[in-house]
């Protein structure tokens, strides 16, 4: 056995950060009354040394060894008060991970053990537990993230041209035939799954929690997993399950592959909570380093703040706790080359000390002032649970923002509720009534149909009721209103009429998505025809439920979706920063945005107030004051009917132009042809675009 020595060290940067001759440690606590440094063995099962970090810099307490090496394994044991009423939780009995751990060596093995208290004790979470919880825990790694990038760059698309693809690692690859390592990162980063994205023309991958999560314990008590990963346990190390071999490089091997094919990748990302849950929740890290520090607790500080659903709410107000949050982000853009964040109930960071949402709490005042995070992709899911936690459309610049009102309205529309036009109206021209302030762009709208949580688009058209007894939760869990509809039957369906009305309404619903200003994502799948058997909260199901079907591809669908993120991307109008607001440009006296009714006149007050409205037609030039080289196509006319089939008189061509017809829903393999006459007879539950162009070009 090797007698390490020990020296001071320094207090930054956090975490275990290998020299090439040594290893420095440094761990955050301002509570503790010393903190031991624990290695183990390389097979992980014995502690051979405890040895406690001799410096205490500030709050940082840190220690160097020189002579230890990458592949180290090593945890820590943090000593202080276990006074749970005055909101502390020390046990040195708890081995506990590094929160900067950039590997784990797998996941925790659920136990009572883990927990700081004593299980089924009266007053359960005021006793202590003495029992040693490292059998049962995983062990943090030294790891050495160098890595050859070669030439790799990021792809850099400009938001207006970005079209996002939401997917899990493991649910897009598990199934696919020719996918060798399936369910990992080298998996997606293979030929095939390249092959796809770039033929489908997706600009980004946002993959579902890759950073390590726990399974949690009900869950597995159930023969059930979390799938999903929404349950963090280390901010800096990827999840073990998506390793082939263990080695951090799979990850940026992957993210190289994907940067060749032009494809950014964006990671979803749960700083509002861990996984460590409420008091009765495990202790593995966090709670066991500083609980008071980490974590936002109640008034009696027994409790936490559960603005999150989970259990806890991480403490961002401290600052120490928003550093490993900003040293986390900027760890994965400049070490792990990744291109953005879409951030978990991102409501939750933007709470201040007294608990109300502020578009200049800290965390976002870090985040616009940081000049590696500001060059990358924002999004925030702009909600939580907490008071006042629905905030659409107040984030701050330059943060993008899921809008679910934009899936619930398009959902509507076409499912044929009442009085749904206006609102169609105004997510086509990018949500204005919530983005149009700030100076934010149009782009800012992240419109989608379905994300993770809820049905596939599959799924919106074949089921009324959720479908979710497999979660072991007797069908109560997951939204019940999902403003979908079966078209006659609930379920698969083999009734040819029945069938075709399905394909024609996810056309319609695609095609209003790639037809609207904003910036589009879409679901994994959705293109390919996938379905969840109607589970809308497939967040446990680790099998072919929250797989996707390679097998039964809907071909005609999937070229369908080709040819409209195609036309996207060749139509700037489709696209635009600025917002259409039927303002006059300079350049030619025109509008910019027109309503007509299906008779060729304009909207009227009256009209957009009618409850049997069905059908809506909209005119789409460039916005006024976009610069005059953005300027390199007239106009688009596009029809949205909800209704019976009807003749449309298009808007006046003037001389020597003409309207051509690209799409239509009705007939997706249509080739775009010219419309000779001023009317175009229009199929019932249809989306036709027209584009202006000059009758000789």
């Amino acid at each position: 056995m090797t007698n390490w020595t020990i020296s001071a060290g320094h207090a930054a940067p956090l975490g275990a950060t290998f020299d090439g001759e040594g290893v420095n440690f440094a761990v955050f606590s301002v509570h503790a009354s010393k903190v031991a440094l624990c290695l183990f063995s390389p097979d992980g099962k014995r502690e051979t040394h405890r040895i406690e970090l001799p410096e205490r810099d500030g709050d940082v307490w840190h220690g160097y060894i020189p002579g230890l090496r990458p592949g180290q394994l090593y945890g820590y044991r943090a000593h202080g008060p276990y006074a749970p009423a005055e909101g502390q939780r020390f046990n040195p009995s708890k081995l506990l991970m590094d929160p900067y751990a950039k590997r784990l060596t797998g996941h925790p093995v659920w136990h009572d053990a883990l927990m700081g208290y004593t299980v089924g004790a009266p007053e359960a979470d005021l006793s202590l537990d003495p029992r040693d919880s490292a059998p049962y825990m995983p062990r943090s790694v030294v790891e050495d993230p160098s890595f050859a990038w070669g030439d790799d760059h990021p792809p850099g698309t400009p938001v207006s041209r970005s079209i996002i693809y939401e997917a899990h690692v493991k649910g897009l690859t598990r199934q696919h035939p020719g996918v060798p390592n399936p369910g990992t990162f080298l998996g997606l980063a293979s030929e095939p799954m390249l092959e796809h994205l770039q033929k489908l023309g997706i600009t980004a991958i946002e993959l579902l929690p890759v950073q390590a999560f726990l399974n949690d314990r009900f869950l597995v008590e159930k023969g059930l997993v979390n799938f999903w990963g929404y349950q963090t346990l280390g901010f800096f190390a990827p999840d073990p399950r998506y390793l082939s071999a263990g080695n951090i490089a799979e990850f940026q091997h992957m993210v190289a592959r994907l940067h060749s094919a032009g494809i950014e990748v964006i990671l979803d990302v749960v700083y509002n909570h861990t996984c460590e849950g409420n008091e009765l929740g495990p202790t593995l890290s966090f709670r066991g380093l500083d609980n008071r520090s980490y974590y936002r607790l109640a008034e009696d500080p027994r409790r936490y703040i559960n603005d999150t659903g989970t259990g806890n709410t991480l403490n961002l107000n401290h600052p120490m706790v928003l550093r490993m949050v900003m040293d986390s982000l900027r760890y994965w853009v400049e070490v792990m080359h990744v291109d953005g964040f879409r951030f978990d109930l991102c409501a939750t960071l933007g709470r201040r000390v007294r608990g109300g949402f502020s578009s200049s709490a800290s965390f976002f005042d870090a985040i616009r002032q940081d000049p590696v995070l500001t060059r990358v992709k924002l999004i925030a899911e702009p909600w939580d649970i907490g008071p006042g936690g629905y905030q659409l459309g107040a984030f701050p610049p330059p943060f993008l923002e899921w809008n679910d009102k934009y899936r619930d309205g398009v959902r509507r529309f076409w499912r044929g509720d009442a009085g749904q036009v206006s609102e169609l109206a105004d997510r086509l021209t990018g949500s204005a009534r919530q983005f149009d302030h700030s100076g934010r762009p149009a782009t800012s709208s992240v419109n989608f149909l379905t994300a993770h949580d809820g049905f596939t688009l599959m799924d919106t058209v074949s089921y009324a009721a959720k479908h979710n007894d497999a979660n072991g939760e007797g069908n109560r869990d997951g939204h019940s209103e999902n403003f979908s509809d079966n078209m006659g039957v609930e379920g698969p369906s083999d009734d040819p009429a029945i069938t075709a009305a399905r394909a024609q309404r996810r056309r319609n619903m695609l095609a209003t998505l790639l037809l609207s200003q904003g910036t589009p994502m879409l679901l994994a799948g959705d293109e390919l025809g996938n379905s969840q058997s109607g589970n809308n909260n497939a967040y446990c199901q680790d099998n072919p439920i929250g797989w996707v079907d390679w097998q039964g591809v809907d071909p005609d669908f999937l070229d369908f979706t080709r040819r409209l993120i195609a036309l996207r991307r060749t139509h700037p109008i489709l696209r635009q920063k600025r917002f259409l607001h039927s303002r006059q440009r300079l350049l030619d006296g025109l509008g910019d945005l027109f309503w007509w009714r299906p008779d060729g006149g304009a909207m009227t007050l009256a009209d957009w107030a009618r409850d049997d409205l069905r059908v809506l037609g909209v005119e789409m030039r460039i916005a006024s004051g976009t610069p005059a080289y953005a300027q390199r196509e007239e106009a688009l006319f596009m029809i949205f009917n909800g209704g019976e089939a009807l003749p449309v008189k298009l808007p006046k061509a003037p001389a020597d132009w003409c309207w051509r017809l690209h799409i239509d829903t009705d007939r997706p393999g249509l080739a775009p042809q010219i419309i000779r006459n001023d009317k175009l007879p229009v199929a019932a539950q249809s989306v036709v675009l027209l584009e202006l162009e000059r009758a000789d070009g």
